[in-house]
């Protein structure tokens, strides 16, 4: 069998984990900051997250498009220089206002650099063993929802509330993912494009528009919760210190679910795994908009875990499996902005919820429109993947 966890692919790993760390650091306590710091609302709270994920979603679709086009690590150290920069945004941010432009401007580094490492992951990844490499790769995303917001709290605590010491960690972490960026050693033209004329196709894969649009009713769910479980459990359920045993929760559901998945997605049960994770999830969104308890709480953080880990995986492996390989990028691209897309629909949305009609709102609309995805990929994307697949 032939070797995955090779040197290339540990590097690129390893910049997945360090980017995700340095974004999980700060996002589940950016409403808290927000509201503590500049007195925002609920509903402008919502509004200023939202921008991070719109830019992010409108530069995807381009960066598919780039890395097909351009050499993958150059791509990939300019976007990861620009990530680490704009983390100094939010040191110097007097107010809301500015701070909302850093934010907003910040999505768009992000969004690049999440595009190009995913590619990079494939491209080094052995053919045969490439849903497998899918699933292990996530594993850095998990890891790094694990650790980051549990850190967050240790640091916010050891530095007597001050917010800074966490952009500090998150600019550091963003250094070293740059670091191992320059390291990287792939060829110096990888990958040459075979399509010479433009087409809408070179910036979405059109042919998975099903799976784009289930992945952004999961995502939808996971805008709202991920964004206000923090204040939500603060301000209902006096659970003060419990936003990193959450998302530890979440991430130990999905790395137990990847870990076991892999195999599966390698022996080329791809529809499979995503129906699990599916059954699984939509049950803990259930849990939570139901449950109006600790119990509910950290329940649904593993049930939903344990669901997406099986699912998201699946979902990649999809478009992947969809695309003929000169759109590798743009494959790659085409599901993180239906994930941005389903994400900053989710937290804007969530937000004004929250603020006009309540939390317990926001999660039951969480959990209506993943039972819409999961009756849309029964009815519609599975069928669909099984008679479009490539490979």
């Amino acid at each position: 069998m032939e070797k995955l966890w090779n040197g290339n692919y540990v590097r690129i790993w390893t910049v997945n984990f360090l980017v995700h760390f340095s974004f999980m650091l700060i996002v589940p306590l950016l409403p808290l900051y927000l509201s503590e710091t500049f007195g925002a609302g609920k509903d402008t709270i919502g509004m200023v997250l939202t921008g991070y994920t719109i830019m992010a979603l409108m530069v995807r679709p381009f960066s598919g498009f780039i890395v097909d086009s351009f050499p993958r690590k150059a791509v990939l150290v300019v976007c990861g220089f620009l990530f680490f920069a704009l983390f100094v945004g939010y040191l110097v941010a007097g107010s809301l206002a500015a701070f909302a432009i850093f934010r907003t401007l910040h999505g768009a580094p992000f969004g690049a650099t999440t595009v190009a490492a995913s590619t990079i992951a494939i491209d080094v990844s052995p053919s045969s063993r490439r849903g497998e490499a899918i699933g292990y790769y996530g594993l850095s995303n998990n890891l790094a929802m694990a650790l980051g917001p549990a850190l967050a709290i240790v640091l916010l605590e050891a530095f007597g509330g001050n917010y800074r010491a966490l952009f500090w960690v998150s600019l550091c972490s963003s250094l070293a993912g740059l670091l191992l960026d320059v390291s990287l050693k792939l060829p110096a033209r990888d990958f040459v494009p075979e399509k010479k004329v433009l087409s809408l196709d070179r910036f979405f894969l059109l042919k998975g528009w099903p799976e784009a649009i289930g992945i952004a009713c999961f995502a939808f769910s996971y805008g709202i919760l991920s964004t206000y479980v923090a204040i939500y459990g603060k301000e209902e359920l006096g659970i003060t210190g419990g936003t990193g045993l959450f998302f530890g929760l979440c991430a130990i559901g999905l790395i137990v679910s990847r870990l076991t998945g892999a195999h599966a997605l390698r022996d080329g049960l791809v529809s499979r795994n995503a129906a699990m994770g599916m059954s699984v999830s939509i049950f803990g969104y259930l849990l939570f908009a139901a449950l109006h308890n600790p119990i509910g709480y950290y329940g649904a953080a593993l049930i939903i875990g344990l669901g997406n880990g099986h699912m998201y995986p699946a979902f990649q492996t999809m478009f992947i499996n969809l695309a003929p390989n000169s759109l590798r990028g743009t494959a790659n691209s085409s599901i993180l902005t239906s994930w941005d897309a389903g994400v900053g629909l989710g937290v804007l949305i969530g937000g004004i919820f929250s603020e006009y009609f309540g939390y317990h709102s926001a999660f039951w609309a969480a959990w209506a429109v993943n039972a819409f995805g999961v009756l849309f990929y029964f009815t519609k994307i599975r069928p669909h993947f099984e008679a479009g697949k490539l490979r």
